[in-house]
């Protein structure tokens, strides 16, 4: 399971003391605001980033540049347009399926996650599935949603035959549940670093 500290909003001196600290994978919601604290923090050389927020097509190049790994690939057209930036190597992405249908979030419907996966699998690789669950009264309201991942997770690695390993799902108030039903990357902020500041 890897921790993954959700620094959106956050001055590089506060992910350098988690860096410290021992966390070692950076969330980011948006590419130029990561683009700008990778580049101060570039002695940093073992730190992973990854992009968390959705990914506008025009901002593809520069996610390229800046992360590892994109949680919030949700469309062929954002695949293509990845694959055309950097043929090889092929950029590492998750799905996100925005389970709760709620029009306000960006990620696939559960119904269209096989067809996607099945068009940009050529394109991109595809190391599994995101979710963030609608809100709810308590953590235990977002295991339902966990648990639906997570055997769509399963379903589509029997079915496509790829190897979906990673299932980022949790955040703050219930990373706890997350784990309980099979994350592998839980998404921490406040946790972490505490309110956003203002």
């Amino acid at each position: 399971m890897k921790l993954l500290a959700a620094s959106k909003g956050h001055p590089p001196s506060a992910l350098r003391a988690a860096y410290q600290a021992g966390i070692r994978i950076f969330g980011e919601n948006y590419v130029q605001e990561g683009l700008g604290k990778r580049t101060q923090l570039n002695d940093l050389t073992d730190a992973q980033w990854h992009l968390i927020g959705h990914l506008q097509r025009n901002k593809a190049r520069l996610a390229l540049d800046c992360f590892d790994l994109i949680h919030s690939l949700d469309s062929y057209q954002l695949a293509e347009r990845l694959w055309r930036l950097r043929p090889e190597p092929k950029p590492e992405v998750l799905i996100e399926v925005n389970l709760g249908a709620e029009p306000t979030k960006s990620g696939v419907l559960l119904s269209e996650v096989e067809g996607l996966l099945e068009k940009v699998r050529e394109l991109v690789v595809v190391r599994g599935l995101m979710t963030i669950p609608p809100p709810g009264a308590t953590p235990e309201h977002s295991r339902l949603y966990f648990a639906q991942l997570r055997e769509l997770r399963d379903k589509l690695t029997l079915t496509t035959g790829l190897a979906l390993e990673e299932l980022s799902m949790g955040m703050s108030r219930d990373f706890e549940v997350a784990i309980e039903e099979g994350a592998t990357i839980v998404r921490i902020g406040e946790a972490i670093f505490g309110a956003r500041p203002r």
